[in-house]
Protein backbone atom coordinates (compact mmCIF):
# COMPACT_ATOMS: atom_id res chain seq x y z
CA UNK A 1 0.00 0.00 0.00
CA UNK A 2 1.32 3.45 -0.89
CA UNK A 3 2.34 5.32 2.23
CA UNK A 4 0.81 8.73 2.93
CA UNK A 5 2.37 11.94 1.62
CA UNK A 6 3.83 13.52 4.76
CA UNK A 7 3.69 17.29 5.26
CA UNK A 8 5.79 19.58 7.41
CA UNK A 9 3.88 22.83 7.91
CA UNK A 10 6.02 25.90 8.62
CA UNK A 11 3.79 28.65 9.93
CA UNK A 12 0.52 28.31 11.84
CA UNK A 13 -1.11 31.64 11.19
CA UNK A 14 -4.36 32.02 9.29
CA UNK A 15 -3.27 29.96 6.28
CA UNK A 16 -1.27 27.33 8.16
CA UNK A 17 -4.09 26.67 10.60
CA UNK A 18 -6.54 26.54 7.70
CA UNK A 19 -4.37 23.94 5.97
CA UNK A 20 -4.26 21.76 9.10
CA UNK A 21 -8.03 22.05 9.35
CA UNK A 22 -8.55 20.81 5.77
CA UNK A 23 -6.24 17.82 6.31
CA UNK A 24 -8.08 16.91 9.50
CA UNK A 25 -11.60 17.48 8.16
CA UNK A 26 -11.27 15.99 4.68
CA UNK A 27 -8.81 13.13 5.17
CA UNK A 28 -10.89 10.56 3.26
CA UNK A 29 -11.84 13.00 0.50
CA UNK A 30 -8.18 13.94 -0.02
CA UNK A 31 -7.20 10.27 -0.17
CA UNK A 32 -9.84 9.46 -2.78
CA UNK A 33 -8.89 12.41 -4.96
CA UNK A 34 -5.13 12.04 -4.75
CA UNK A 35 -4.84 8.27 -4.67
CA UNK A 36 -2.92 8.20 -1.40
CA UNK A 37 -3.25 9.42 2.15
CA UNK A 38 -2.08 12.91 3.13
CA UNK A 39 -0.78 13.30 6.66
CA UNK A 40 0.95 15.95 8.75
CA UNK A 41 4.22 14.78 10.28
CA UNK A 42 5.32 17.95 12.09
CA UNK A 43 4.61 21.65 12.41
CA UNK A 44 6.58 24.76 13.24
CA UNK A 45 5.64 28.23 14.48
CA UNK A 46 7.04 30.93 16.72
CA UNK A 47 4.51 30.49 19.55
CA UNK A 48 3.63 27.04 20.88
CA UNK A 49 0.97 28.25 23.31
CA UNK A 50 -1.15 30.43 21.01
CA UNK A 51 -4.78 29.31 20.68
CA UNK A 52 -5.37 28.39 17.03
CA UNK A 53 -8.65 26.49 17.46
CA UNK A 54 -7.13 23.33 16.03
CA UNK A 55 -5.77 20.19 17.69
CA UNK A 56 -2.01 19.92 17.11
CA UNK A 57 -1.34 17.24 19.73
CA UNK A 58 -0.76 14.48 17.17
CA UNK A 59 2.10 16.30 15.44
CA UNK A 60 5.73 16.77 16.34
CA UNK A 61 6.71 20.39 16.98
CA UNK A 62 9.87 22.03 15.67
CA UNK A 63 11.02 25.47 16.77
CA UNK A 64 13.27 25.90 13.73
CA UNK A 65 11.73 25.73 10.23
CA UNK A 66 15.05 24.62 8.74
CA UNK A 67 15.07 21.62 11.06
CA UNK A 68 11.48 20.91 10.03
CA UNK A 69 12.48 21.07 6.35
CA UNK A 70 15.25 18.51 6.87
CA UNK A 71 13.22 15.90 8.79
CA UNK A 72 13.34 12.44 7.23
CA UNK A 73 9.60 11.96 7.79
CA UNK A 74 8.66 15.09 5.80
CA UNK A 75 8.07 14.72 2.06
CA UNK A 76 6.69 18.20 1.37
CA UNK A 77 7.48 21.46 3.14
CA UNK A 78 4.40 23.67 3.29
CA UNK A 79 5.87 27.15 3.76
CA UNK A 80 3.23 29.63 4.93
CA UNK A 81 5.38 31.88 7.13
CA UNK A 82 5.74 34.78 4.69
CA UNK A 83 8.62 37.16 4.10
CA UNK A 84 10.99 37.48 1.16
CA UNK A 85 14.08 36.44 3.12
CA UNK A 86 15.03 35.04 6.51
CA UNK A 87 13.42 31.87 7.80
CA UNK A 88 11.18 31.34 4.76
CA UNK A 89 14.08 31.48 2.31
CA UNK A 90 16.36 29.38 4.53
CA UNK A 91 13.72 26.70 5.05
CA UNK A 92 12.84 26.53 1.35
CA UNK A 93 16.48 26.13 0.36
CA UNK A 94 16.99 23.52 3.06
CA UNK A 95 13.96 21.54 1.89
CA UNK A 96 15.18 21.46 -1.72
CA UNK A 97 18.68 20.44 -0.65
CA UNK A 98 17.19 17.65 1.46
CA UNK A 99 15.18 16.30 -1.48
CA UNK A 100 11.77 17.67 -0.48
CA UNK A 101 9.09 19.31 -2.61
CA UNK A 102 7.82 22.72 -1.50
CA UNK A 103 4.35 24.23 -1.48
CA UNK A 104 4.31 27.91 -0.60
CA UNK A 105 1.86 30.79 -0.25
CA UNK A 106 4.74 33.27 -0.23
CA UNK A 107 4.57 35.64 -3.20
CA UNK A 108 7.34 37.91 -1.87
CA UNK A 109 9.75 34.97 -1.61
CA UNK A 110 9.20 33.94 -5.22
CA UNK A 111 9.04 37.49 -6.59
CA UNK A 112 12.54 38.13 -5.23
CA UNK A 113 14.13 34.66 -5.39
CA UNK A 114 11.92 32.66 -7.75
CA UNK A 115 14.42 32.10 -10.54
CA UNK A 116 17.19 30.81 -8.27
CA UNK A 117 14.84 28.62 -6.24
CA UNK A 118 13.22 27.18 -9.38
CA UNK A 119 16.61 26.33 -10.88
CA UNK A 120 17.75 24.69 -7.63
CA UNK A 121 14.53 22.69 -7.33
CA UNK A 122 14.63 21.45 -10.92
CA UNK A 123 18.32 20.54 -10.66
CA UNK A 124 17.44 18.42 -7.62
CA UNK A 125 14.38 16.90 -9.30
CA UNK A 126 12.04 18.63 -6.86
CA UNK A 127 8.96 20.85 -7.19
CA UNK A 128 7.93 24.28 -5.98
CA UNK A 129 4.19 24.91 -6.26
CA UNK A 130 2.62 28.27 -5.36
CA UNK A 131 -1.06 28.43 -6.27
CA UNK A 132 -1.81 30.04 -2.90
CA UNK A 133 0.66 32.86 -3.50
CA UNK A 134 -1.46 34.54 -6.19
CA UNK A 135 -5.11 35.58 -5.78
CA UNK A 136 -5.90 33.31 -2.83
CA UNK A 137 -8.49 30.72 -3.77
CA UNK A 138 -8.54 31.52 -7.50
CA UNK A 139 -6.76 28.71 -9.43
CA UNK A 140 -5.00 31.10 -11.79
CA UNK A 141 -1.56 29.43 -11.69
CA UNK A 142 -3.09 26.12 -12.78
CA UNK A 143 -5.16 27.92 -15.40
CA UNK A 144 -1.98 29.27 -16.98
CA UNK A 145 0.30 26.24 -16.57
CA UNK A 146 -2.31 23.65 -17.52
CA UNK A 147 -5.68 24.80 -18.85
CA UNK A 148 -4.28 27.50 -21.16
CA UNK A 149 -0.93 25.85 -21.93
CA UNK A 150 -1.85 25.60 -25.61
CA UNK A 151 -2.36 29.36 -25.94
CA UNK A 152 -0.06 32.23 -26.64
CA UNK A 153 -1.04 34.56 -23.83
CA UNK A 154 -1.66 38.10 -25.01
CA UNK A 155 -2.41 39.86 -21.74
CA UNK A 156 -2.77 39.22 -18.01
CA UNK A 157 -4.84 41.72 -16.10
CA UNK A 158 -6.62 41.88 -12.78
CA UNK A 159 -7.43 43.12 -9.32
CA UNK A 160 -5.03 41.17 -7.12
CA UNK A 161 -5.19 42.89 -3.73
CA UNK A 162 -8.44 42.54 -1.84
CA UNK A 163 -7.55 45.21 0.70
CA UNK A 164 -7.21 47.89 -1.98
CA UNK A 165 -10.44 46.80 -3.62
CA UNK A 166 -12.17 46.93 -0.25
CA UNK A 167 -10.90 50.47 0.38
CA UNK A 168 -11.94 51.77 -3.05
CA UNK A 169 -15.40 50.17 -3.04
CA UNK A 170 -16.01 51.21 0.56
CA UNK A 171 -15.09 54.82 -0.27
CA UNK A 172 -17.67 54.71 -3.06
CA UNK A 173 -20.49 52.99 -1.18
CA UNK A 174 -20.13 54.98 2.07
CA UNK A 175 -18.97 58.29 0.58
CA UNK A 176 -15.98 58.29 2.92
CA UNK A 177 -12.53 59.82 2.27
CA UNK A 178 -9.48 57.62 1.80
CA UNK A 179 -7.97 58.29 5.24
CA UNK A 180 -11.16 57.22 7.03
CA UNK A 181 -11.48 53.96 5.12
CA UNK A 182 -7.75 53.25 5.46
CA UNK A 183 -8.13 53.48 9.26
CA UNK A 184 -11.24 51.30 9.11
CA UNK A 185 -9.34 48.65 7.15
CA UNK A 186 -6.51 48.81 9.68
CA UNK A 187 -8.94 48.31 12.58
CA UNK A 188 -10.48 45.32 10.81
CA UNK A 189 -7.05 43.74 10.37
CA UNK A 190 -7.12 43.92 6.58
CA UNK A 191 -3.78 45.72 6.24
CA UNK A 192 -0.31 44.19 6.38
CA UNK A 193 1.93 45.21 9.28
CA UNK A 194 3.57 47.50 6.74
CA UNK A 195 0.46 48.90 5.00
CA UNK A 196 2.44 50.16 2.01
CA UNK A 197 2.67 46.51 0.90
CA UNK A 198 -1.07 46.74 0.27
CA UNK A 199 -1.93 50.34 -0.59
CA UNK A 200 1.40 50.95 -2.35
CA UNK A 201 0.72 48.13 -4.81
CA UNK A 202 3.73 46.06 -3.72
CA UNK A 203 1.81 42.93 -2.69
CA UNK A 204 -0.18 42.96 -5.93
CA UNK A 205 3.00 43.70 -7.90
CA UNK A 206 4.61 40.56 -6.49
CA UNK A 207 1.66 38.52 -7.76
CA UNK A 208 1.64 40.17 -11.18
CA UNK A 209 5.35 39.42 -11.70
CA UNK A 210 4.76 35.71 -10.98
CA UNK A 211 1.85 35.46 -13.39
CA UNK A 212 3.81 37.32 -16.08
CA UNK A 213 6.64 34.78 -15.79
CA UNK A 214 4.27 31.88 -16.40
CA UNK A 215 2.27 33.65 -19.10
CA UNK A 216 5.20 34.85 -21.20
CA UNK A 217 8.02 32.43 -20.37
CA UNK A 218 10.14 35.17 -18.82
CA UNK A 219 12.23 35.34 -15.69
CA UNK A 220 10.44 36.85 -12.70
CA UNK A 221 11.15 40.59 -12.79
CA UNK A 222 9.37 42.23 -9.88
CA UNK A 223 11.87 45.09 -9.92
CA UNK A 224 10.57 45.99 -13.40
CA UNK A 225 6.93 46.35 -12.29
CA UNK A 226 5.83 50.00 -12.50
CA UNK A 227 4.13 50.54 -9.13
CA UNK A 228 1.65 53.23 -8.17
CA UNK A 229 -0.56 52.89 -5.11
CA UNK A 230 -4.02 54.19 -4.28
CA UNK A 231 -3.04 56.88 -1.77
CA UNK A 232 -3.67 59.72 -4.22
CA UNK A 233 -7.24 58.60 -5.00
CA UNK A 234 -9.80 60.95 -3.45
CA UNK A 235 -13.50 60.53 -2.87
CA UNK A 236 -13.95 63.23 -5.53
CA UNK A 237 -12.14 61.03 -8.08
CA UNK A 238 -14.41 58.13 -7.25
CA UNK A 239 -17.55 60.26 -7.54
CA UNK A 240 -16.45 61.98 -10.76
CA UNK A 241 -15.45 58.67 -12.33
CA UNK A 242 -18.87 57.28 -11.39
CA UNK A 243 -20.57 60.26 -13.03
CA UNK A 244 -19.04 59.21 -16.33
CA UNK A 245 -19.69 55.48 -16.02
CA UNK A 246 -16.35 54.31 -14.56
CA UNK A 247 -15.00 52.81 -11.36
CA UNK A 248 -11.44 53.04 -10.06
CA UNK A 249 -9.50 49.83 -9.41
CA UNK A 250 -5.90 49.05 -8.51
CA UNK A 251 -5.27 47.13 -11.70
CA UNK A 252 -2.32 44.98 -12.69
CA UNK A 253 -1.54 44.59 -16.38
CA UNK A 254 1.23 42.53 -18.00
CA UNK A 255 1.85 42.06 -21.72
CA UNK A 256 4.79 41.16 -23.90
CA UNK A 257 5.31 43.66 -26.72
CA UNK A 258 7.91 44.17 -29.42
CA UNK A 259 9.74 46.46 -27.00
CA UNK A 260 9.79 43.96 -24.14
CA UNK A 261 7.77 42.99 -21.07
CA UNK A 262 5.38 45.63 -19.79
CA UNK A 263 4.26 45.20 -16.17
CA UNK A 264 2.32 47.86 -14.29
CA UNK A 265 0.28 47.96 -11.12
CA UNK A 266 -1.60 51.24 -10.84
CA UNK A 267 -5.03 52.77 -10.30
CA UNK A 268 -7.09 52.64 -13.50
CA UNK A 269 -10.60 53.54 -14.52
CA UNK A 270 -12.62 50.62 -15.88
CA UNK A 271 -16.19 50.65 -17.24
CA UNK A 272 -18.61 50.33 -14.34
CA UNK A 273 -20.62 47.63 -16.14
CA UNK A 274 -17.53 45.47 -16.89
CA UNK A 275 -16.68 42.39 -14.76
CA UNK A 276 -13.82 44.33 -13.15
CA UNK A 277 -16.06 47.35 -12.57
CA UNK A 278 -18.62 45.15 -10.81
CA UNK A 279 -16.03 43.67 -8.43
CA UNK A 280 -16.86 44.59 -4.84
CA UNK A 281 -15.20 44.29 -1.43
CA UNK A 282 -12.16 42.10 -0.88
CA UNK A 283 -12.76 39.90 -3.93
CA UNK A 284 -10.04 39.35 -6.55
CA UNK A 285 -10.41 38.95 -10.30
CA UNK A 286 -7.87 37.87 -12.92
CA UNK A 287 -8.48 38.24 -16.67
CA UNK A 288 -6.41 36.07 -19.01
CA UNK A 289 -6.37 36.62 -22.77
CA UNK A 290 -5.11 33.87 -25.10
CA UNK A 291 -4.87 33.71 -28.87
CA UNK A 292 -7.07 30.60 -29.15
CA UNK A 293 -9.33 30.79 -26.11
CA UNK A 294 -10.03 34.53 -26.12
CA UNK A 295 -10.76 36.09 -22.72
CA UNK A 296 -11.09 34.07 -19.50
CA UNK A 297 -12.32 35.76 -16.31
CA UNK A 298 -11.56 34.18 -12.92
CA UNK A 299 -13.19 35.65 -9.81
CA UNK A 300 -13.05 34.66 -6.17
CA UNK A 301 -11.78 35.24 -2.66
CA UNK A 302 -8.25 36.60 -2.71
CA UNK A 303 -7.34 35.95 0.91
CA UNK A 304 -8.50 34.31 4.11
CA UNK A 305 -7.95 30.99 5.86
CA UNK A 306 -10.32 28.89 3.78
CA UNK A 307 -9.60 30.15 0.24
CA UNK A 308 -5.82 30.31 0.63
CA UNK A 309 -5.59 26.96 2.43
CA UNK A 310 -7.74 25.52 -0.36
CA UNK A 311 -5.09 26.65 -2.85
CA UNK A 312 -2.31 25.15 -0.70
CA UNK A 313 -4.08 21.82 -0.65
CA UNK A 314 -4.63 21.85 -4.42
CA UNK A 315 -0.85 21.92 -4.81
CA UNK A 316 -0.39 19.19 -2.20
CA UNK A 317 -2.88 16.97 -4.04
CA UNK A 318 -1.11 17.65 -7.33
CA UNK A 319 2.15 16.40 -5.80
CA UNK A 320 0.40 13.39 -4.25
CA UNK A 321 -0.95 12.45 -7.69
CA UNK A 322 2.55 12.51 -9.13
CA UNK A 323 2.21 15.57 -11.35
CA UNK A 324 5.63 17.14 -12.01
CA UNK A 325 5.15 20.53 -13.69
CA UNK A 326 8.11 22.97 -13.53
CA UNK A 327 7.75 25.90 -11.17
CA UNK A 328 6.83 28.48 -13.83
CA UNK A 329 5.29 26.09 -16.33
CA UNK A 330 8.47 25.42 -18.32
CA UNK A 331 12.05 24.62 -17.31
CA UNK A 332 13.57 27.49 -15.36
CA UNK A 333 16.67 27.47 -17.56
CA UNK A 334 14.50 28.23 -20.59
CA UNK A 335 12.94 31.37 -19.11
CA UNK A 336 14.22 34.48 -20.87
CA UNK A 337 15.23 37.80 -19.34
CA UNK A 338 12.86 40.08 -21.23
CA UNK A 339 13.74 43.75 -21.80
CA UNK A 340 11.75 46.12 -19.62
CA UNK A 341 9.09 48.01 -21.56
CA UNK A 342 7.32 51.07 -20.26
CA UNK A 343 3.67 51.37 -21.17
CA UNK A 344 3.47 52.83 -24.66
CA UNK A 345 0.08 51.51 -25.74
CA UNK A 346 -2.31 54.45 -26.20
CA UNK A 347 -5.34 54.75 -23.94
CA UNK A 348 -7.80 57.41 -22.81
CA UNK A 349 -6.85 59.20 -19.59
CA UNK A 350 -8.81 60.85 -16.79
CA UNK A 351 -7.40 64.20 -15.67
CA UNK A 352 -8.53 66.10 -12.57
CA UNK A 353 -7.25 69.56 -11.69
CA UNK A 354 -8.25 72.74 -9.90
CA UNK A 355 -8.32 75.77 -12.18
CA UNK A 356 -8.22 79.39 -11.09
CA UNK A 357 -11.44 81.26 -11.77
CA UNK A 358 -9.88 83.44 -14.46
CA UNK A 359 -10.90 84.23 -18.03
CA UNK A 360 -9.19 81.94 -20.51
CA UNK A 361 -8.13 79.33 -17.94
CA UNK A 362 -9.66 76.43 -19.83
CA UNK A 363 -8.19 77.70 -23.10
CA UNK A 364 -4.69 77.66 -21.61
CA UNK A 365 -5.13 74.07 -20.46
CA UNK A 366 -6.50 73.01 -23.85
CA UNK A 367 -3.53 74.66 -25.58
CA UNK A 368 -0.98 72.72 -23.52
CA UNK A 369 -2.81 69.46 -24.11
CA UNK A 370 -3.05 70.19 -27.82
CA UNK A 371 0.65 70.97 -28.03
CA UNK A 372 1.32 67.48 -26.64
CA UNK A 373 -1.02 65.87 -29.15
CA UNK A 374 -3.72 65.19 -26.54
CA UNK A 375 -7.29 65.54 -27.76
CA UNK A 376 -10.14 66.17 -25.30
CA UNK A 377 -13.07 63.77 -25.48
CA UNK A 378 -15.17 65.06 -22.58
CA UNK A 379 -14.83 67.83 -20.04
CA UNK A 380 -16.85 68.77 -16.98
CA UNK A 381 -16.56 71.68 -14.60
CA UNK A 382 -18.00 71.37 -11.11
CA UNK A 383 -19.03 73.94 -8.50
CA UNK A 384 -16.62 76.70 -7.60
CA UNK A 385 -14.46 76.49 -4.49
CA UNK A 386 -13.61 80.04 -3.49
CA UNK A 387 -11.49 81.34 -6.40
CA UNK A 388 -11.10 77.98 -8.16
CA UNK A 389 -13.18 75.26 -9.76
CA UNK A 390 -12.54 71.51 -10.15
CA UNK A 391 -12.31 70.47 -13.79
CA UNK A 392 -12.47 66.92 -15.08
CA UNK A 393 -11.16 65.97 -18.51
CA UNK A 394 -11.36 62.64 -20.32
CA UNK A 395 -8.95 62.49 -23.24
CA UNK A 396 -9.05 60.50 -26.43
CA UNK A 397 -6.43 57.76 -26.73
CA UNK A 398 -2.96 59.09 -25.99
CA UNK A 399 0.31 57.92 -24.44
CA UNK A 400 1.56 58.11 -20.88
CA UNK A 401 4.56 60.11 -22.08
CA UNK A 402 2.29 62.77 -23.57
CA UNK A 403 0.30 62.96 -20.33
CA UNK A 404 3.51 63.25 -18.28
CA UNK A 405 4.84 66.06 -20.47
CA UNK A 406 1.53 67.93 -20.19
CA UNK A 407 1.50 67.52 -16.40
CA UNK A 408 4.94 69.11 -16.20
CA UNK A 409 3.91 72.06 -18.38
CA UNK A 410 0.46 72.83 -16.98
CA UNK A 411 1.59 74.50 -13.71
CA UNK A 412 3.49 77.09 -15.78
CA UNK A 413 0.17 78.34 -17.21
CA UNK A 414 -0.55 80.02 -13.89
CA UNK A 415 -4.14 78.74 -13.82
CA UNK A 416 -3.65 75.26 -12.31
CA UNK A 417 -3.75 74.98 -8.53
CA UNK A 418 -2.41 72.02 -6.58
CA UNK A 419 -1.86 68.47 -7.80
CA UNK A 420 -2.96 67.21 -11.19
CA UNK A 421 -4.34 63.66 -11.01
CA UNK A 422 -3.96 61.51 -14.14
CA UNK A 423 -5.43 57.99 -14.28
CA UNK A 424 -5.37 55.63 -17.25
CA UNK A 425 -8.72 54.31 -18.54
CA UNK A 426 -8.23 50.62 -19.30
CA UNK A 427 -10.08 48.69 -21.99
CA UNK A 428 -11.42 45.42 -20.56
Amino acid sequence: MTRPLRLGIAGLGTVGAGTVRIVQTHAELLKRRSGRGIAIAAVCARNRTKNRDIDLSAYDWEDDPVTLARREDVDVLVEVMGGADGAALDATRAAIAAGKDVVTANKALLAHHGQGLAEAAEAAGRLIRFEAAVAGGIPVVKALTEGLAGNEIRRVMGVMNGTCNYILTRMESAGLPYDDVFEEARQLGYLEADPTLDVGGIDAGHKLSLLASIAFGTRVAFEAVALEGIGQISIDDIRRAGDMGYRIKLLGVAQLTGRGLEQRMSPCLVPAESPLGQLQGGTNMVVLEGDSVGQIVLRGAGAGAGPTASAVMSDVIEIARGSRIPTFGQPAASLVAAPVARSTSPAPFYLRMELSDKPGALAKVATVLGDEGISIDRMRQYGHKDASAPVLIVTHRTTRDAIDHAQKRLPATGVVQGQIVAIRIETV
